[in-house]
């Protein structure tokens, strides 16, 4: 089996469990910002929504050199929010889906304003920039949807706003 092949169970039972976070993000609530050192929910959602286009830019380039005058993603409305991860998504396991190990064992490199920050093999920067990045903050999101009273759906298993509907039928 291929690296590409072990990957891709992981790829889209965690691009499932970040799509079920992202679709509980409120319109109306994208400045909410719950410490003055902390992203808005809008600018981590969007972030999180993003994140599967590291996907494809690992695998189509060798590189990242962000200059820190990049531009980020900022959707105005969960549709836009949903309409672009969707979109990254599918791109990305295309790419993925087609990777050879070969191609998954090059080094990778990122650097920001001219300083290296790391190489390492595309197969490690999908497990870690992407995958492991992802769970990171869709975990801070689901904090954020927590602390505006949002129910939270289950991503290993049932939340414990799920729970309550799994209780209510056994009773």
């Amino acid at each position: 089996m291929s690296i590409a092949q072990m990957l891709l169970p992981e790829f889209d039972q965690e691009m499932a469990n970040t799509r079920k976070m992202l679709e509980r993000v409120p319109d109306g609530k994208f400045d909410y910002k719950p410490h003055e050192k902390s992203m808005t929910l809008g600018r981590l959602a969007a972030h999180t929504a993003e994140i599967p286009s590291y996907v494809s830019g690992t695998l189509r380039f060798e590189r990242m050199d962000f200059t820190g005058e990049e531009k980020p993603f900022s959707p105005a409305t969960r549709k836009e929010l949903l309409d672009a991860f969707d979109k990254y998504v599918v791109e990305s396991r295309e790419l993925l889906s087609k990777a050879t190990d070969a191609d998954l064992m090059k080094t990778w490199t990122l650097t920001y304003k001219g300083n290296q920050i790391f190489s390492m093999p595309r197969a490690a920067v999908l497990r870690t920039m992407c995958l492991s990045h992802l769970i990171h903050h869709r975990s801070q999101l689901g904090v954020y949807l927590r602390l505006n009273n949002v129910e939270i759906p289950g991503m290993y298993g049932p939340s414990a706003d799920e729970m309550k509907m799994f209780n209510s039928q056994s009773a």
